[in-house]
């Protein structure tokens, strides 16, 4: 038979050109089928055709679903991203609760400043009435104890005229 002897796998550049290959009607595959292969004569045109028709028959079918898990990836990334957003908007909401909860605690501290502040005032006035009323009582009582002073000498002096003076001798 004439037929070339493959040892091996072909690689693409073994792999003559369909119309640089001439067809004999001698070479074809044989297998011998009673024991393990040892010998296989192959044509590397029909080889070549072989897998040319393996490759058109599943390469297109493979290709599109390349496209297809291509498409699918870059989907899956879209939603990535859109899914990152929303969580993002979430936290941001979750922050703004926070940030409202903080602002009616903040509101809640400033009314009671605010009350504070007016009893500070309250208390404030309060003391300044007392101290004038304090001020006012000690003066009374200074001016009482003058008076009471201006009458004890008085009643000295009252006294001393009414001592008897013995008379001078002239």
């Amino acid at each position: 038979m004439e037929g070339i002897e493959d040892d091996g796998p072909l690689s693409q550049g073994e792999l003559p050109h369909i119309e640089d290959v001439q067809l004999s009607a001698e070479e074809r595959v044989y297998v011998e089928r009673s024991g393990p292969v040892e010998n296989v004569y192959a044509n590397k045109e029909a080889v070549y055709k072989l897998t040319e028709g393996l490759l058109s028959h599943y390469l297109p079918g493979l290709q599109n679903s390349k496209r297809t898990l291509q498409e699918l990836t870059q989907n899956q990334l879209i939603l990535l991203d859109a899914l990152d957003q929303e969580v993002t908007k979430f936290r941001e909401c979750n922050t703004l609760l926070d940030l409202n909860s903080l602002f009616t605690e903040a509101k809640i501290y400033h009314n009671k400043l605010v009350n504070i502040r007016k009893e500070m005032i309250l208390l404030h006035e309060r003391t300044t009435k007392l101290k004038k009323r304090a001020l006012k009582l000690q003066q009374h009582k200074q001016k009482e104890a003058l008076e009471r002073e201006h009458q004890r000498d008085k009643e000295l002096e009252r006294e001393r005229q009414l001592i008897a003076k013995p008379a001078k001798r002239t």
